[in-house]
């Protein structure tokens, strides 16, 4: 059964549904159609489907020329039915794993979509987890409820675990050249899986099971999640000490060996590193262990929006003005630079505590022209137009497009969090 669905996928006849039609499902559904499978997109989302069928893309990473050419070749196209999910050969699952209120995995839009697989799962289907999760997801919670129906994965279907690595806004690596790490629940599901991804993606790089998967997403944004953590609680010692935390990361970054730099800023944003520690923490306490440094880490990072706001009131009070009363314009609210992606965003964050300490807030992102989120409803200012009025500045997300030099002539006051005013001086201008 296995070569059956190999050569499916050699001579590009297999059929691939993609499950959630988001920042990494509709990059891969995508590059699965232009390698000439035949895709399709399945989402909850009816304007989505809609938007996807007439050929338009409504992600930052994916253009809207390469969805038209790929609809109109008939390799792509998206469905609200569920229903279709028994004509495919391969399915992958690309849904969000969000953490609850109580900073505990939500597993429900994965169990959701298992529930929609398994009630149309076919002999010989191959199902591939890409949601980031905990280690043991895909063989504690995916592989018994496909196994309900009396398949056994791995000799009826084949089932594995490959972790998503898309960075919105990195134009150096794409899908393709990022490897694709794949591990399966038996050799013969991890070489399907990585015979499907080899279609489009350079390197495969094939792990011993699903857990190693799982752990080695988990690894890669814990890394950089501490190392954030160290070098935030490093700012806020430098401003102690009065010392500047970009100067001190600069002259460290000239030794060729033992140091990775990592920068500052107002606090961790996107769906990955802020939250995947806490998945891999809460994991660990199943276990009995606890992450003391994973946890620590998350508690600086989760404090620099508070310091931001901190730095905000210090800048006014250079001026003899309170936050309470003042307007505070933010530049830039998406959670990383030329992206419009809000996801756990430390913008909103900052803004909610401006407000309610009193404070009057816009803001300008070019790629955000609407502001909805919890008690914010606004709308972006024209960046040519944001000036008369302001008290203070603070620059949160350092967009390419920004015009920077002029900032600190415009504005009476700028906070600058991301060293986005590197070389230019002034007296009204303070940095993280």
């Amino acid at each position: 059964m296995g070569v059956d669905m190999k050569e499916k996928i050699r001579t590009r006849q297999a059929k691939v549904g993609v499950i959630g039609l988001g920042y990494v499902g509709l990059p891969l559904a995508v590059e699965f159609a232009r390698a000439g499978l035949h895709v399709t997109g399945f989402d909850v989302d009816a304007t989505k489907v809609a938007e996807i069928n007439a050929g338009r893309s409504y992600i930052g990473d994916v253009l809207t020329e390469d969805v038209a050419e790929m609809v109109k070749a008939g390799t792509l196209r998206a469905t609200t039915d569920m229903a279709e999910l028994a004509d495919m050969d391969a399915i992958d699952i690309c849904v969000p794993t969000p953490l609850n209120k109580t900073r505990d995995p939500d597993l429900s839009y994965v169990v959701k979509s298992v529930e929609a697989v398994k009630a149309r799962l076919q002999k010989g289907q191959l199902v591939i987890l890409e949601s980031t999760t905990y280690p043991g997801t895909t063989d504690e919670v995916v592989q018994p409820l496909l196994e309900e129906g009396g398949l056994v994965a791995g000799e009826d279907f084949y089932l594995a675990f490959s972790p998503e690595r898309v960075d919105p806004g990195n134009t150096s690596y794409g899908t393709r050249s990022i490897p694709k790490v794949v591990g399966g629940v038996n050799p013969v599901s991890t070489e399907l899986a990585g015979a499907l991804y080899g279609t489009i993606i350079d390197t495969v790089v094939p792990v011993s099971s699903t857990r190693v998967a799982e752990m080695v997403k988990l690894l890669e944004n814990t890394f950089r999640a501490v190392n954030i953590g160290l070098v935030n609680e490093i700012a806020l010692m430098s401003h102690r000490m009065d010392l500047n935390v970009w100067e001190i990361i600069d002259a460290a970054s000239t030794k060729p060996f033992g140091f990775m730099p990592f920068y500052p800023g107002p606090g961790l944003g996107g769906h990955c590193i802020p939250i995947d520690p806490f998945y891999l923490s809460w994991k660990a306490r199943q276990s009995g262990f606890e992450c003391r440094f994973i946890e620590l880490a998350g508690n600086v990072n989760g404090s620099m929006p508070e310091f931001v706001v901190e730095r905000v009131g210090e800048a006014l009070n250079t001026v003899k003005k309170a936050i309470n009363g003042s307007r505070i314009h933010v530049m830039g609210v998406a959670y990383k630079k030329d992206v419009n992606d809000m996801r756990e965003s430390p913008a909103l964050d900052i803004m909610e505590l401006l407000i309610k300490r009193g404070a009057t807030v816009t803001y300008t992102d070019p790629f955000v022209p609407h502001l909805r989120h919890a008690d914010l409803d606004l709308h972006t200012v024209p960046e040519t137009e944001a000036g008369p009025g302001v008290d203070c500045a603070v620059i949160c997300t350092n967009h390419s497009t920004f015009d920077y030099t002029s900032m600190p002539g415009r504005f009476p006051l700028v906070l600058d969090t991301r060293n986005a005013l590197k070389g230019i001086s002034g007296a009204n201008i303070f940095r993280l």
